[in-house]
């Protein structure tokens, strides 16, 4: 009899993982650098999805992309399938996740693959590094300034816009900066990489990139201000 009763619990814990392996992974989304979970709040995919959201962490002053990236997994359960999607500075480390961890897919937003994809100011700032003389405090005042300039397009959406980044921590603000103008990537991982760029991101420029799809009109924030296109977009290629 305690035979039969090890046979039925294996055979119900083997039924278990195949339902699991069956169903659809869980969906982490991971922010830009001056948004959090709010910049998700048109994006409406299959309910069988599970969605998590990444939640960002100052990051100490010495920490490079890479260093970060690897902080910010300990959020996921490795045990379960999962896919990575990412927005902008969200992108970049969902890149530098996909080095050492086992997502099913990638896709990255508004975002860049490599260093290569930057456009060139963060090139000279890393060579003249006048970033450095500014306080975190100057930089996010900075931040809140050029937004509406860089990208016009939060106008349909101002007050998340600038309520998301009125909420960040300066710290955070500056160490993230420099984290995006000294990340050492050269080349995208060997993973499967969804790269959606708008034709209209001031941020990102689209001349840099290499896209996998490009989104008519969309800028930096598009992920906001078209979240139903983006929707569409992303349903497509997680079915």
């Amino acid at each position: 009899m305690k035979y039969v009763f090890i046979l039925l619990m294996l055979t119900m814990v083997m039924k278990n993982e195949v339902r699991a392996d069956v169903g659809h992974p869980v969906i982490y989304l991971i922010p830009g650098q001056g948004s959090d979970a709010r910049v998700f709040s048109y994006l409406t995919l299959d309910d069988s999805f599970e969605i998590r959201y990444i939640k960002y962490a100052i990051p100490h002053d010495t920490l490079s992309m890479r260093e970060y990236a690897q902080v910010l997994s300990e959020q996921i359960n490795t045990s379960e399938r999962f896919i990575l999607i990412g927005v902008s500075l969200g992108g970049m480390l969902a890149v530098e996740m996909a080095d050492f961890m086992e997502p099913e897919k990638v896709i990255i937003i508004s975002s860049a693959k490599h260093r290569h994809e930057l456009p060139w100011r963060y090139t000279f700032q890393r060579k003249v590094p006048v970033y450095r003389l500014l306080p975190d405090r100057l930089a996010k005042i900075g931040a809140q300034m050029l937004q509406p300039i860089v990208e016009p397009d939060r106008k349909n959406e101002k007050e998340v816009c600038k309520q998301m980044l009125a909420d960040k921590e300066p710290a955070f603000l500056g160490r993230t900066i420099e984290m995006i103008i000294n990340w050492d990537r050269h080349e995208a991982p060997d993973a499967d990489i969804i790269h959606i760029h708008g034709d209209n991101d001031h941020t990102i420029p689209i001349r840099n990139v290499q896209y996998d799809y490009v989104v008519k009109n969309g800028s930096h924030m598009m992920i906001l201000t078209q979240g139903g296109e983006l929707s569409e977009i992303i349903k497509a290629f997680i079915r």
